[in-house]
């Protein structure tokens, strides 16, 4: 999975640099439509707007993990998903389920302020590490260990003998 992670990661990588690149030439042979081009209207768009375009590079990313948390949180509270959200969203050795537990089970919490402690502390560093390893590295670094402390997990419950689910990385 973490070469997995990180070979996409590399791809995704020069990807976004190629369309930096590409996106950067056309703005320049396109400045001269923004002048007759008509504005956006609304308020809470131009809001929603500022407040994205005055993210630093790693709040956006975080901010886009911090919603799959917010998402994986709120399927926790449904009685319908109840099911689901134990088979494949908790790390459990015996298990039928092992392997995608093993990466969603990162994006599980049961506790708001587990999940809000968690996310508080990962956007007040994103910034730092986003700027030093760029975003995809980033995700690929985050992904990675989430599914690397599950399998420890596993490894520890299996030598331990106690076979309960557990949630997060």
């Amino acid at each position: 999975f973490t070469g997995s992670a990180f070979g996409s990661a590399a791809i995704w990588q020069y990807e976004s640099l190629k369309s930096r690149v590409q996106t950067y030439f056309e703005e320049a042979r396109a400045d001269w439509f923004d002048k007759i081009r008509p504005q956006k209207r609304g308020d809470f768009r131009k809001q929603v707007n500022s407040w994205w375009n005055n993210l630093t590079e790693g709040q956006r990313t975080v901010t886009g993990i911090i919603a799959a948390n917010v998402f994986v949180f709120c399927l926790w509270r449904l009685p319908g998903m109840r099911r689901i959200m134990f088979t494949y969203f908790t790390s459990d050795p015996s298990s039928r389920a092992l392997c995608s537990p093993m990466l969603l089970s990162t994006f599980s919490h049961f506790s708001l302020f587990h999940m809000a402690a968690n996310m508080y502390v990962l956007w007040s560093f994103s910034s730092s590490i986003v700027s030093l390893l760029g975003c995809e590295q980033f995700m690929a670094v985050y992904l990675s260990a989430g599914v690397i402390s599950s399998f420890v997990s596993y490894v520890a419950k299996m030598a331990t003998g106690r076979f309960e689910p557990s949630l997060g990385a």
